[in-house]
């Protein structure tokens, strides 16, 4: 079994794709559109075969974001080496996003970052 792809609903759906495709590069489908209920969709597909869709529809509500909540917490993007993620890093941080973990080893053995970026979502950087 293999998961075919993760889901996030987004206000700024434009947005959303031009930062996975600026920062983690992503290729992005011409989307979707659903012109009765107003819900539209990009499909952004990664180097590796995974995929994220990103998602938005009018009337969606948009609870604040705490980091330590229940459901899914972050989504972990592979870029290669330790040099990738200190790289990616630092220009997501020049560029004005939340870093709220710098580079490190963990205490399980990953080298990564935690990013706040997408409407207070938070992704991770590793090897």
């Amino acid at each position: 079994m293999k998961i075919e792809h993760i889901a996030l609903y987004v206000n700024h759906l434009e947005k959303a794709r031009d930062f996975f495709v600026k920062y983690l590069g992503a290729q992005s489908n011409d989307g979707y559109c659903n012109v009765r209920t107003g819900f539209r969709s990009y499909f952004l597909s990664f180097e590796d075969g995974a995929r994220l869709e990103i998602m938005s529809r009018p009337g969606m509500s948009d609870l604040p974001k705490e980091l330590f909540r229940t459901g899914y917490a972050h989504v972990a993007f592979s870029v290669g080496s330790r040099e990738n993620v200190e790289k990616i890093t630092a220009r997501l941080k020049n560029d004005g996003y939340n870093v709220i973990s710098e580079p490190r080893t963990t205490g399980d053995g990953y080298y990564e970052s935690c990013i706040v970026v997408i409407e207070q979502n938070q992704i991770e950087i590793t090897v």
